[in-house]
């Protein structure tokens, strides 16, 4: 379960959208994992992981909708950029990186979850078919979607700011 961490919260911190919570729904799923750690039959656990942290999230997010309803907008995600000597091209990528997570975040969960899973995590279709408890053509078609939405999410916000 250690090498497969980061990613546990990676996918959490997407779904849930903000940091501390993230943090406490993947230690929430790792303590299911070591839970139910018996049942697990198969040779990846990457793929069995991101599954419960996955149910987690949304076991959470069902817990916790009401309060962020009343609450308004989530806390920003941390974007902040690595050092470097050109605070201009510091500066482009930050507004890349906000402009794509601004992107991700407007999404629909079942487009941006297998994004995250493929793009970010560089999972294989039939293990995000495992996680998302979906066949793989479901995954190929979300995946194409998600894409297209996502780009276009992009290019008008390009748009936008010429």
């Amino acid at each position: 379960m250690l090498p497969h961490l980061d990613a546990a919260y990676n996918l959490a911190r997407w779904l849930i959208g903000n940091a501390p919570d993230a943090e406490d729904v993947a230690q929430e799923a790792c303590v299911r994992a070591l839970t139910f750690f018996d049942g697990f039959r198969g040779e990846d656990g990457r793929p069995w992981l991101l599954a419960i942290v996955r149910n987690t999230c949304y076991d959470w997010l069902r817990k916790n909708r009401r309060y962020f309803q009343m609450q308004g907008e989530p806390a920003e995600l941390d974007t902040t950029a690595d050092p470097g000597p050109d605070p201009e091209a510091i500066q482009l990528r930050t507004a890349d990186r906000d402009m794509v997570r601004r992107g991700l975040e407007a999404l629909p969960a079942e487009y941006r979850e297998v994004l995250v899973l493929r793009e970010l995590e560089g999972m294989s279709y039939k293990q995000i078919a495992q996680v998302t408890e979906v066949p793989i053509g479901t995954v190929m078609s979300r995946l194409a979607r998600g894409r297209k939405r996502l780009e276009a999410e992009l290019t008008g916000a390009v748009g936008k700011e010429r």
